[in-house]
Order: C-alpha cells, then structure tokens, then sequence
C-alpha cells in the first residue's frame, strides 16, 4: 500500500469554474479588440476546448471558421497579440468581479495541509492567469502552499501529454504512486494517467458527460469528499490494473459504487 503524499490540481474548471465567464468572455473581447467578426458561443467553446492552450484553440477555430485570415501573413504573430489581450481580459475579469473557487475546496485544501501533503498545480494555462487566479481567491499562506506549479509555457506538449506531469513529479521528487491528480476533463485525466497517476476527477460545467473510466474516483464536486477516505482509497488502488480501479463518488463515511 502506498501512502498518499501530495494533491497536483488542474486550475480551469477544477479550481473554479473559469472556463465559459471567464476564459470565453476574454476571447470574444480580445476578437472585439482586434476587430475581428469572431464570437465563441457557450456552445461552441464548449466544442473548441478539446484543443488544449489558447493560442492553439484560436488557431484550430480559424484553420476551420476562417481559413483565409488564417493564410494571411502575420497570422501567428496576430495570433500571439490576440492571445495576449485575451490573458489580459481575463485577469481584469479576476480583479474586477471574481470567480469563486468550487465549492468544497477550501475545506479540502486546509485538510490537506495540516495533514502535511504537498500541493501543486499542473494547468495548460498561462502563468500569468494562474497567478491572478489565486491571488483573486485565496489567501497567501493558500498560495504558498502550492509549492510546485507547472503552467503551460513550462512545456512543449500540453495535455493530453503527460510531460506537465512528469515535470511536477520531477520538481516534487515523488513516485507516481505517492501522488494523486485532481482534474476535470478527459484530457487532463489522460495526461495525469500517462504519467502513471491516479485521478480524481470533479466533473465541470463543460466536461461532466466525458468518459473518465480511467479514474479512480469521480465526484460533482469538492463539499462531500474527505481527505481520510481519499487516502485510504488511494492506498488500496495504487499498483492496481486501470480496468481494475473501482469509480466511486466520495461522500462522508460512504463509499457508493457507480
């Protein structure tokens, strides 16, 4: 049985719901900004952020919604400005009217940390926007104790590769078995696996119909899960066969097989 020693969070849609009032409305005032006839729907955001990075998913929207401007010469740099002021947006977004962490997590954060386990957080996200994020919604000692943070200009593949997994265990100097990933999507669930962790996954606005039959415990989200049970699951399913993980929704003093 391995002993669980540390959380590594995804931030969009798992720290808190950024990802259709934050992240969208930033692009669509980042496209207004440059003048462009461009507007992601709920809907179609939706459908765009199976491409992980933003600059990634305006290039995939225009190669399939605007292939011409997308020839243009200059379009990477364009790109790059209109991703910039999207990141801009979005932190003004933070500062100005807030997004609130999910419901459950504080609780679970300060559980964590007087029960001595590390945390970090591997988001494809920038730097900058993750900075924001947790300096609009938690306190510095809650800051500071996310003492490893990957963010997406600190790979070359975002996930689904596992490389901003295997660099945080890297920096944490832990064993795949001594760290379980708390993720939202199908992607990040795939990363986190392919570099050999357990998964808890804590379903989102956008991704709570995604298969995540890899994982080993799915919830809605963070209000009924216990640190105590989670460790104690975590135990007894590291080593084990993914198709012989048991997918369980934490409540208190239960366990209900799904």
């Amino acid at each position: 049985m391995s002993e669980l020693r540390a959380l590594l969070f995804d931030v969009d849609g798992t720290l808190a719901e950024t990802e259709r009032d934050g992240h969208r409305a930033a692009f669509n005032q980042a496209f207004s900004e440059h003048r462009l006839p461009w507007h992601w729907s709920e809907r179609l955001y939706g459908a765009l952020l199976t491409v992980t990075g933003g600059k990634e998913r305006i290039t995939h929207y225009a190669a399939e919604y605007d292939p011409d401007w997308l020839a243009k010469p200059g379009a990477e740099a364009a790109i790059a400005a209109i991703h910039a002021s999207k990141n801009r947006h979005y932190q003004d977004l933070l500062r100005n009217s807030g997004i609130a962490l999910r419901r459950g997590l504080r609780p679970l954060l300060a559980e964590a940390r007087m029960a001595g386990l590390q945390l970090g957080i591997v988001t494809t996200t920038s730097r900058g926007n993750l900075d924001s994020l947790l300096a609009a919604t938690l306190d510095t000692d809650t800051r500071d104790a996310f003492g490893v943070r990957v963010a997406g200009e600190d790979v070359r593949r975002k996930k689904p590769d596992p490389e901003c997994y295997t660099r945080a265990l890297a920096t944490l100097n832990l064993r795949p078995d001594q760290v379980l990933a708390v993720e939202d999507s199908r992607n990040g669930l795939l990363a986190a696996r392919g570099a050999g962790l357990q998964v808890l996954i804590v379903r989102s606005f956008y991704f709570a119909e995604e298969d995540f039959g890899e994982a080993f415990a799915v919830a809605d989200d963070f209000r009924d899960l216990r640190l105590t049970e989670l460790r104690r699951r975590f135990g007894l399913n590291c080593g084990a066969p993914v198709s012989d993980t048991t997918h369980f929704s934490v409540v208190p003093d239960t366990v209900l097989v799904q």
